[in-house]
């Protein structure tokens, strides 16, 4: 799901009182002071951040439009990023990720990336005491001792390949550090989760792009891509696969989320599911919201045709009478907890999708609010290493082998 701003403001309106008769207690300082400790050993990253399409999207990709030592929440298009808080979140890496619309295709896709890219570097140099790029396991670990934040480039869609390889191993030469093999279309190689499928999962280009990936070092991300494209891919795959911001089928059947079958095979592949924040991924009662707005909408065009005013005014009215329901951080604990049980707590990690959804959890409304998340799984009973593995340990074992791998040729 990607935000956009006419999207954003109709759901808004949607104000509504929590599902949750306490408020939950707030951590307490023992509490924070563990997860600095667990944070100041091993990085916390995250697999999957919208700000660069936020910035191009919102802002004409004028960097100066968007101060990100201030507090961006008080932007004309609010952000759920900005310096201080992530700061205040103890972020230690960042995979921002460098999307195109699925529509775009060919040359058009690829130019689209490249200008994405150019983005996430600018944000780089403007804050140089901040950011630093990386491109291995090893780059991660030192930029985070070294108190900046590391940061790589995530490819959310393969359609910019053009179906051609060599153009593949063009954006990994570029930096890009993992590749999502489609976004929400199924392209001429590889069946996505919410389009109609064509392939039976990965079509026999599809695997020859998954050996590719393999080979020269590039991370097989699975987030967006049918069940059978999963398990095509880990049936390929020689080096780990990560799912850079997805979450369990078992508790909510969105197609956008993994099975438990597949969280096994995962778990055999030695791979990472980085869990998505998004409610209407994580919570039954928010994803059949969400229907039921987009089918008020359809009826409304409908009988509207033409009349984008009428339509507007009638699903700003329906919104109104019927309130987005509200989901606290701990349903995200819920689904990490579920992965961790069936694939194991070597194959979780986080993939908030922050500035990438019109929407979040109460307790997680933007990159400082990790913390939280954190303790919410302490007082479940997790201990620090398994927290340490979760944060960033398991992303970083899951990069070290796919080295590995692609330096074996």
């Amino acid at each position: 799901m990607k935000k956009s701003a006419a999207f954003a403001l109709i759901l808004a309106l949607a104000a509504s009182t929590s599902a949750f008769a306490q408020t939950p207690t707030p951590p307490t300082r023992a509490e924070l002071a563990r997860v600095d400790r667990i944070l100041r050993a091993t990085p916390l990253i995250d697999g999957h951040n919208d700000l660069a399409e936020e910035i191009h999207d919102n802002y004409g990709a004028d960097q100066s439009r968007v101060d990100l030592n201030t507090d961006t929440r008080t932007l004309s298009f609010p952000l759920h990023t900005d310096i201080p808080r992530l700061r205040q979140g103890r972020l230690g890496a960042q995979f921002w990720s460098v999307y195109v619309p699925a529509e775009l295709q060919g040359a058009a896709s690829a130019e689209a990336v490249h200008v994405q890219i150019d983005t996430v570097r600018q944000i780089v140099r403007r804050y140089p005491r901040v950011f630093e790029l990386a491109q291995s396991a090893d780059d991660i670990v030192r930029i985070h001792r070294a108190g900046r934040i590391a940061s790589m480039f995530g490819m959310e869609g393969g359609e910019a390949i053009n179906n051609n390889l060599a153009v593949l191993r063009d954006f990994r030469a570029e930096g890009v550090l993992y590749m999502t093999l489609c976004h929400s279309k199924t392209t001429s190689w590889v069946d996505s989760a919410t389009d109609a499928p064509v392939h039976g999962g990965l079509s026999p280009f599809g695997e020859d792009v998954v050996r590719e990936m393999n080979r020269i070092g590039m991370l097989v991300d699975l987030s967006h891509v049918s069940a059978d494209a999963m398990r095509d891919a880990l049936r390929v795959s020689t080096a780990p696969v990560i799912f850079s911001h997805s979450s369990a089928f078992a508790l909510v059947p969105h197609p956008r989320n993994v099975p438990d079958d597949v969280l096994r095979l995962v778990h055999q592949n030695g791979g990472v599911v980085m869990v998505n924040f998004y409610p209407a991924f994580t919570a039954n009662e928010v994803w059949q919201w969400g229907t039921n707005r987009l089918a008020e909408e359809a009826r409304l065009k409908a009988l509207n045709p033409g009349n984008s005013t009428a339509v507007t005014e009638g699903v700003t009215a329906w919104v109104a009478a019927n309130p987005r329901p509200e989901i606290d951080l701990a349903i995200i604990a819920d689904h990490i907890e579920h992965i961790a049980q069936v694939a194991g707590h070597d194959n979780v990690g986080i993939g908030s999708d922050f500035d990438g959804v019109p929407f979040l959890p109460q307790r997680l409304d933007g990159v400082e609010d990790y913390p939280a998340l954190f303790v919410e799984l302490m007082r479940r009973g997790w201990s620090d290493a398994d927290l340490a593995k979760l944060a960033g340990g398991n992303l970083l074992r899951a990069l070290r082998q796919a080295e590995r791998v692609a330096a074996r040729g």
